[in-house]
């Protein structure tokens, strides 16, 4: 069991609120996470606290589009009674995500022990950050950003499940590689973004579910863990307004930028010490 009995209600919160921020934005919540300790010297939480604080961002995602959720929902009550056979695209895209899942979810099992032990590297963070956010330039510039959220196909659906796989290398951002997927598909910028969130949620419910007993009681508790929480969920509710109505009027470049930006002040850290 890991106690983390080193981290306070402050540097809790402050992982937190970092979490929350930069789950939804293409800059790699993961990174940010793991480089936090590293830049201020204190003892790296660990990948299950950090899956822990995703559940912020998780409930973030159901309230922020819960009008979807709940249309998704009744009519996945619906499916059932019409013996598992979609009658429209809403009980489609049940299926989408459901599938879309699987890449990332083989991935998170296979590669659990690589993830926390080798990947958790601030040199791994420096590549990732630079190509992948070249990846979305690229997606942006190129992508015909037409088809709209009821205009997801299958084929679509697991192209960008296959890019959320690649995401559980730290630095490469959830988000930002499923928006680039979405991007490089045809969709809108918003509707790239809404589906990379939406993608999300199954993946983080159950990654949660899996990393959370190695977190032990005393501090599933503690008002540090529910601190962290909370910082997350208000956070991630604030990141996601914001997110989708920055890409209505303008680009992903200045995530780009600040993703390039980023890489360079690690390997000035690098350097330095």
């Amino acid at each position: 069991m890991l106690k983390y009995g080193h981290m306070s209600l402050l540097w809790s919160t402050f992982l937190g609120a970092v979490q929350g921020i930069t789950e939804v934005l293409p800059i790699s919540s993961t990174a940010h996470l793991v480089l936090m300790p590293w830049f201020f010297q204190v003892p790296d939480q660990g990948l299950s606290f950090d899956v822990a604080l995703h559940m912020g961002s998780l409930l973030a995602i159901i309230i922020a589009f819960w009008p979807d959720w709940w249309r998704l929902l009744q009519k996945g009550s619906t499916l059932l009674r019409n013996k598992l056979k979609p009658s429209d695209h809403d009980q489609k895209m049940i299926y989408f995500l459901l599938l879309a899942t699987i890449p990332g979810a083989l991935a998170g099992y296979f590669l659990e022990d690589i993830v926390e032990n080798t990947f958790r590297s601030p040199y791994i963070i420096v590549v990732t950050l630079i190509i992948f956010g070249t990846l979305l330039l690229f997606a942006e510039n190129r992508g015909r950003k037409a088809k709209s959220f009821n205009e997801i196909t299958l084929k679509d659906a697991l192209f960008i499940g296959v890019a959320q796989a690649i995401a559980i290398i730290p630095g490469v951002s959830r988000s930002g590689v499923t928006i680039s997927g979405g991007l490089a598909m045809g969709l809108k910028k918003e509707e790239a973004a809404k589906f990379s969130f939406m993608l999300s949620a199954p993946i983080i419910l159950g990654a949660a579910i899996a990393k959370i007993p190695d977190l032990s009681a005393d501090y599933l508790t503690s008002v540090n863990f529910w601190g962290g929480l909370a910082a997350s969920f208000l956070f991630g509710l604030l990141s996601i307004k914001f997110i989708l109505k920055f890409v209505q009027k303008r680009s992903y470049r200045p995530f780009v930028y600040y993703r390039f930006a980023l890489a360079l002040l690690i390997i000035a850290f690098l350097i330095w010490r």
